[in-house]
């Protein structure tokens, strides 16, 4: 059974910097694409940035400059380090797999003040 767990989230002021962290488990890692998605209140989730299993990525432009992902397949760990933040970034964020069926872990709060 596939397992996502989420950390790092926090508060922090804007202009402020956080890594995010999802260990995997359950599948073979190195194998599929992960991604990291969010979800503000009142809002759809949306996909913030992808990795393939080669380490091609992808960005929304929303944080195209400000966030990188990342993979270390050793860990089968995947982090989103996100810098220059801002007050519209704060969400609940969630990593995502493309293995097969829809496993998401509990997601992790962010939160930017102004």
């Amino acid at each position: 059974q596939v397992q996502l767990v989420e950390s790092g989230g926090g508060l922090v002021q804007a202009g402020g910097s956080l890594r995010l962290s999802c260990a995997a488990s359950g599948m073979i890692f190195s194998f599929y694409a992960m991604g990291w998605y969010r979800q503000a209140p009142g809002k759809q989730r949306e996909l913030v940035a992808a990795i393939s299993r080669r380490g091609s990525t992808n960005y929304a432009d929303s944080v195209k400059g400000r966030f990188t992902i990342s993979r270390d397949n050793a860990k089968n760990t995947v982090y989103l380090q996100m810098n220059s933040l801002k007050p519209e970034d704060s969400a609940v964020y969630y990593c995502n797999t493309d293995y097969p069926g829809d496993t998401w872990g509990q997601g992790t709060q962010v939160t930017v003040s102004s």
